[in-house]
């Protein structure tokens, strides 16, 4: 085990508590988070979430609004993201593709990113049918396996990883639902295995379905995922497949695209 990860590192715990934070603040956006909020999902005593959010803000990383009482992303966030976006944002390149997506699919379309034991929305594109589904948005952040883009990449992720991943986090049924069991989500990984595309058949909201493709590196990692999202009438059994070529056709171009790149 990694000596961060075991604790075993002076302050490695700290560091970790804000990394929490800020991963919960850059979630939600512009609208913010009370610290009651950031306390309690990201498991820790109001006053330590405070101590620690305050320095963050002196750091200048968060951002506290007075009146609304709400922690936000601060503006040295915004200049880091601006240098790492060079090395890892393939947002340039993959954006006509997504939007390719919605306009060939009419439904909405999506590019999540790997980070860590997460998928985050980086960009979704609408898609001409008038009834959408609004599960999936920039910024937005699911575990592996939960939405359909991080259940396509951890699919692919070698067996050693996707064994450590379960490890890690065995509250998935207990926080998502018993149909992300251990059991039934290494089910649902060996048939998008099979298929080539992750579906995700409501499973976090009823009636609301998602189907998510891997997008690989030039070391051949799933690090990406496209995916699209709309309402279960929309999906039936022979669409279903049309919407599978379909994603893995666009993301089998982004691929082709990262590895030219990068």
């Amino acid at each position: 085990m990694d000596a961060a990860k075991s604790g075993t590192v002076p302050g490695a715990q700290s560091v970790g508590r804000a990394a929490r934070l800020l991963r919960l603040v850059t979630g939600a956006g512009a609208e913010g988070l009370t610290v009651g909020d950031l306390a309690r999902q990201a498991e820790l005593t109001r006053p330590t979430a405070h101590r620690l959010l305050t320095a963050l803000r002196h750091e200048g990383l968060v951002d506290h609004d007075e009146r609304s009482g709400r922690w936000m992303p601060g503006p040295e966030l915004y200049l880091m993201g601006t240098v790492a976006a060079s090395r890892y944002d393939i947002t340039s390149i993959a954006r006509d593709i997504v939007r390719s997506l919605a306009v060939r699919t009419e439904e909405s379309a999506f590019l999540s990113v790997r980070r860590g034991d997460e998928t985050v929305c980086l960009l979704r594109e609408e898609g001409s049918f008038p009834i959408r589904s609004f599960v999936l948005a920039e910024g937005v952040r699911f575990p592996l396996g939960v939405a359909s883009a991080g259940l396509a990449v951890l699919a692919f992720l070698p067996p050693h990883d996707v064994d450590a991943y379960f490890e890690r986090h065995p509250e998935l049924a207990q926080r998502w639902g018993s149909a992300h069991s251990e059991k039934r989500l290494r089910a649902r990984l060996r048939d998008t295995k099979e298929r080539g595309y992750a579906v995700n058949p409501g499973l976090i909201l009823e009636g609301s379905y998602g189907l998510g493709v891997a997008v690989f590196d030039r070391d051949g990692h799933p690090q990406w995922a496209l995916s699209l999202t709309g309402v279960e009438f929309r999906f039936g059994p022979e669409r279903l497949a049309e919407l599978g070529r379909t994603l893995l056709a666009h993301a089998h171009q982004l691929t082709t695209r990262v590895a030219a790149a990068r």
